[in-house]
């Protein structure tokens, strides 16, 4: 792999080559977007990328669409994001821009369909050992994330945020690195498709309810409780999903181009 290098120079010419996405949060868009900088030999191996405050500022979207993107790319193998220094183009990422293209970024409905009925396998298995072996301050986080939902009101950005965090925490608790991995790869490329989850009629009111018995059973040290819950939690967020799949047809034809429809 050749060594990053701090290239300020192509910082600066991919920032100027960025326009503003017409989707405001949308991180298949973004992700999209530096990958046709990749395919356009605009940014070499070991290039440094421009910050996130940059990238959302150049394509006018929340940094947490930026990072999104960047968490996908470095799933896939095209960035290597090295805390405290940066994002990275690695070498030789001509070699995974296919697999970006068909497995990551441009997700299909059968395969967002069956990493959606992975996820739901990996997160009952990650509630039963979080309530398991969290403790006080593991449920005190998780409540935090939970409240940081409800304050999101209809800020669909901040309340798709804080439901990521809940289900991070809740593998993070349940102290197993390698259900924690898996769980944050699948999230990553699922979230390409998580963009319209306020569209579909009573997703936030739902997911609260959802999340706050899953809260409930983790704080009362429940395992068969936590799994029974995050199973109903993951059964009606695939009814969510279909939902917003149904629709992508029709809207596509009267919207050519929209980004992909979400789950949450």
């Amino acid at each position: 792999m050749t060594a990053p290098t701090d290239q300020p120079d192509a910082t600066t010419d991919l920032v100027s080559l960025l326009r503003p996405v017409v989707r405001e949060s949308s991180v298949s868009e973004v992700a999209k977007r530096l990958l046709d900088h990749l395919t356009e030999g605009n940014l070499r191996p070991g290039t440094r990328l421009p910050a996130e405050r940059q990238l959302a500022e150049a394509l006018g979207v929340a940094r947490s669409s930026v990072r999104g993107a960047l968490s996908a790319l470095d799933v896939l193998g095209i960035i290597e994001i090295k805390p405290g220094s940066g994002s990275y183009v690695r070498a030789n990422t001509s070699e995974f821009l296919p697999r970006a293209i068909n497995w990551g970024l441009m997700l299909g409905q059968r395969r967002t369909q069956d990493l959606v009925e992975v996820r739901a396998f990996m997160e009952r298995m990650s509630a039963r050992l979080a309530a398991e072996r969290a403790d006080d301050a593991d449920v005190s986080r998780l409540s935090g994330h939970l409240e940081r939902m409800r304050e999101a009101g209809g800020d669909v950005t901040a309340f798709i945020e804080a439901d990521i965090a809940f289900h991070l925490e809740t593998a993070n608790i349940a102290r197993n690195t390698v259900l924690n991995d898996i769980l944050h790869s699948i999230r990553a490329l699922l979230q390409a498709w998580m963009e319209r989850a306020g569209d579909v009629e009573g997703t936030i009111t739902g997911t609260l309810h959802e999340h706050g018995t899953i809260l409930e059973a983790i704080r009362r040290r429940d395992p068969e409780a936590a799994d029974r819950a995050m199973t109903e939690h993951m059964r009606l967020a695939s009814v969510r999903l279909q939902s917003s799949l149904d629709t992508e047809p029709a809207e596509a034809e009267e919207h050519p181009g929209a980004g992909a429809p979400a789950a949450t």
